[in-house]
Formats: structure tokens, C-alpha cells, sequence
């Protein structure tokens, strides 16, 4: 299943928008804010490590089930761009 960056993304901000709400209500001190900000950038970018590796593992499923397919396609485009 494909990781939705996209959602992760959202999510993101909308628990940044909570720990900004929180900060302006005097709850959390800048530190903590500090603190909650660099969580949510690790899990946005765990998010993030597993959309590259997702795609190119497909990648490479692609070009082993379709070895030949791929090989033709790159010298058509080799042969074209000469």
C-alpha cells in the first residue's frame, strides 16, 4: 500500500497548528514547543523515507518484471535522442 504522504503532510499540520494554539494559550513553554515541533518534522520525514522507498522499490519491480520492455525502451530513446 502506498504511503499517503499527502495525509501525513496534513497531519502534520494540523497538530503544529495545536502546539502553536497551546503556545498562544500560555499551556506550553517555547522549549516544549521546540521540543513537539521537532517530532512532528521526524514523523513528516519517517512519512516521507517511506514514500521514496516505496517508489523505488516499485521502480525496481518494474524494471525486473519487465527487463526487456525497460532495455527496449531506454535504446528507442537513446537511438531517438542521436
Amino acid at each position: 500500500m502506498f504511503p499517503n504522504l499527502i495525509e501525513a503532510t496534513n497531519t502534520y499540520w494540523r497538530k503544529l497548528d495545536k502546539v502553536e494554539a497551546m503556545y498562544q494559550r500560555g499551556e506550553i513553554s517555547l522549549d516544549e514547543v521546540d521540543r513537539r515541533v521537532k517530532e512532528l518534522m521526524e514523523e513528516l520525514g519517517e512519512a516521507r523515507r517511506l514514500s521514496v522507498m516505496f517508489l523505488w522499490q516499485n521502480i525496481q519491480r518494474v524494471i525486473n518484471d519487465q527487463r526487456d520492455v525497460a532495455i527496449g525502451l531506454l535504446l528507442v530513446v537513446l537511438v531517438t535522442y542521436g
